[in-house]
């Protein structure tokens, strides 16, 4: 794959990925999810799905990208009769649905969340969290650090475009970044049974199916767990209990809401 992991491509200081690129690597990443869910014997559920496990290749100028979803080591199968599972914590830090930090079992749904955490990212070109600072961080301040929050403002407020890579210089067609916004918030949502399948998500991103709108009761967690995420990544000095730290900090927010 030419062109390197999707993390190399939009987190890359030095070029910047246009949005009919972005675009298309988010509906060709949705298709390949998709086709892990539906189009199998079994659905697979891949249990990782970040920008580091979304590989990108050009044959030349005049193709589109190809994209290939990669990185099967923690995956897992899920039988027709079942219609979720219980396994051990696995995945990445920032991109976990919250299911994986309770009792309740994860299914394909654990996936679309992940996949709608990697679409904010391709919108903003940044990690959804970095962290800039140790010191306590105000509403505000978590707002700009935790971009899921920002998005979520944005949308309240039907201001889409201010969530666009400022590196593109406005160049990207709104009428796309809404959908991909919306799209995104949809997968994120707390329960699994409100986020859409990632056939629907397809037919959303192709214009074949109209846009869900997203629930806002069901993103408030993230007022709550994203300040947890951010605290236990800013005061965490012991790597060993970090994610132990995570799954108390996840608890917390949940007792909270």
């Amino acid at each position: 794959m030419n062109k390197g992991s999707l993390d190399h491509v939009i987190f890359n200081n030095e070029s910047v990925l246009g949005w009919k690129e972005r675009f298309e690597i988010a509906v060709r990443t949705a298709r390949g999810l998709a086709y892990l869910h539906s189009g199998c014997q079994h659905k697979i559920i891949h249990c990782d799905v970040k920008p580091e496990n979304i590989l990108l290749h050009e044959e030349n100028l005049h193709q589109n990208l190809q994209v290939k979803i990669s990185d099967f080591g923690i995956s897992k199968l899920l039988t027709p009769e079942q219609s979720n599972l219980l396994t051990t914590l696995r995945g990445t830090r920032g991109y976990l649905a919250p299911e994986w930090l309770t009792s309740s079992g994860i299914s394909e749904k654990s996936d679309v969340f992940s996949y709608g955490m990697v679409l904010l990212e391709i919108v903003r070109g940044r990690r959804n969290f970095s962290v800039q600072t140790c010191a306590p961080l105000s509403g505000t301040e978590l707002k700009r650090l935790y971009f899921p929050l920002l998005a979520l403002e944005m949308h309240v407020q039907k201001r889409y475009m201010e969530l666009v890579d400022p590196r593109l210089n406005g160049r990207a067609e709104s009428e796309e970044v809404e959908r991909l916004v919306q799209v995104a918030l949809c997968c994120v949502q707390m329960e699994p049974r409100q986020r859409p399948t990632m056939s629907n998500v397809v037919g959303m991103l192709e214009g074949n199916l109209p846009v869900e709108q997203p629930r806002i009761e069901s993103l408030n967690f993230l007022l709550i767990y994203g300040g947890r995420y951010a605290s236990v990544l800013t005061t965490s000095t012991d790597g060993c209990n970090e994610q132990n730290e995570y799954i108390m900090a996840y608890h917390q927010s949940s007792n909270d809401c």
